[in-house]
């Protein structure tokens, strides 16, 4: 494995992370890098928000890795904070290396370190793999997800 630190993006690793996004089964429907204007207003909303993290997996001079965590307030189970993990991606030419085993537990160890009683994401139905790699870090399917588009 490949030396790296996990860092908070910077607007500068927008095109990078758009790259990751769009660089996968369903993010190559969803995600355009052609026009980055959307995710620079996405990413000031994201970094002006304290309750919102992204960070970036470099490598070498390059971003290769991505996640946003999210810290989700709420009344039940006494008030507990939650982390949220989303729109986890580790660049093609580096899975496989650790990285992504990395940043998952950067993020339980974030979440832990802001008070979070617990850490949750969500899988699309489709990411059998990446399934399977949750469930070895220890997370539990233990919800069923609903979405309704707007």
């Amino acid at each position: 494995m490949t030396d790296h630190i996990i860092r908070k993006a910077r607007r500068d690793d927008v095109e990078a992370i758009v790259h990751m996004l769009a660089d996968d089964q369903l993010g190559a429907t969803r995600d355009d890098p052609a026009d980055l204007v959307p995710y620079l207003q996405a990413f000031d909303d994201i970094d002006a928000d304290p309750n919102q993290l992204l960070v970036v997996v470099v490598s070498g001079d390059q971003a290769v890795g991505t996640l946003q965590l999210t810290m989700i307030p709420g009344l039940a189970r006494r008030g507990a904070l939650r982390g949220q993990i989303e729109a986890v991606r580790i660049r093609a030419d580096h899975r496989g290396s650790g990285l992504g085993a990395d940043l998952i537990q950067w993020a339980i160890d974030e979440s832990r370190r802001r008070g979070c009683a617990l850490v949750q994401l969500t899988s699309d139905t489709s990411r059998t793999q990446a399934h399977r790699f949750y469930e070895r870090l220890g997370f539990e399917p233990t919800h069923t997800g609903f979405k309704l588009k707007l």
